[in-house]
């Protein structure tokens, strides 16, 4: 599986909260008072991030983040460029996008990222965490997908997951 582009999602995908991991649904530190000034600390890279996109990066494999944000569109980038940010990960990104509210967003954005960069939807990988808002959007556009295992998604045998997104490499 020769990939040229690989769209990761953030929330439960790159980063999840330190105190739940993958055992709730991350955007619940978006609902409590007091976190939206500092929701970075509550947040931890997944494991293995750094060393998959350096190697993704080494590989020359464009990187694409994927967000979605419950705020409007400017502060949605701002929120989800302040994540990358915070964690250093500027410099593995070549774009970084926070999508709509609606499950088929992510795979509106990818279409149009592809056409934009003449890649074909068999050159790209969606990776996520969320069976709706991640993998059934980028399925659903023709492109493939992988969701990373948690106790929030139901194990379904024909939905492609990981374990870590190291497990990645296994696939490319």
């Amino acid at each position: 599986m020769k990939k040229k582009i690989i769209f990761f999602d953030g929330d439960g995908t790159l980063w999840y909260p330190k105190k739940t991991k993958h055992t709730e649904k991350p955007h619940w530190i978006y609902k409590i008072e007091g976190t939206l000034g500092d929701y970075c600390k509550q947040l931890t890279l997944t494991p293995g991030v750094l060393s998959t996109l350096k190697k993704l990066k080494d590989k020359h494999i464009i990187l694409v983040v994927l967000s979605t944000h419950p705020h409007p569109p400017k502060e949605a980038q701002s929120i989800i460029h302040h994540k990358i940010s915070y964690f250093k990960l500027t410099s593995f990104f070549d774009e970084v996008h926070a999508t709509r509210e609606y499950h088929a967003s992510k795979g509106e954005f990818i279409l149009e990222i592809l056409k934009k960069r003449g890649i074909p939807k068999n050159k790209a990988l969606m990776v996520g965490d969320h069976y709706l808002w991640d993998y059934k959007s980028a399925k659903d556009v023709g492109v493939d997908a992988f969701l990373i295992e948690s106790n929030y998604m139901k194990k379904d045998k024909r939905i492609k997951t990981l374990s870590h997104l190291r497990d990645l490499f296994t696939y490319l």
